[in-house]
């Protein structure tokens, strides 16, 4: 997945988010399939005033698995100070076929007020 910076004792950890979904259905007759993910983001990366995650997990296996790696969009505010991110892209292609997603992360530190 993604790595820290382990040299460098004193960084600051930002936040990460959970996520999970499942795709769109792909293939007609009885190879119709979707899968299902599960995850955490990486750390938040500054962008255009707000921030933005890297996403890379593989799918649920079905005699076949897929790899989703995109970046969030930037943070959508849910209140008391809370966020999401709005996920869309494809997985990769495999077996000929891929699969569209879209999704919203978990907001971040859910237990903390």
């Amino acid at each position: 997945m993604y790595t820290n910076n382990c040299s460098d004792p004193c960084k600051k950890q930002t936040h990460v988010h959970e996520f999970l979904g499942s795709t769109k259905f792909a293939e007609e007759g009885d190879d119709r399939h979707n899968h299902r993910f599960a995850g955490i983001s990486g750390e938040a990366i500054p962008e255009h005033g707000s921030h933005v995650h890297k996403i890379k997990t593989r799918t649920d296996f079905l005699d076949h698995f897929h790899e989703i790696c995109v970046t969030t969009g930037p943070a959508i505010p849910v209140g008391n100070g809370k966020h999401v991110h709005l996920v869309t892209g494809v997985t990769t292609v495999v077996d000929n076929h891929q699969h569209q997603f879209i999704f919203a992360t978990l907001i971040e530190a859910p237990a903390v007020s």
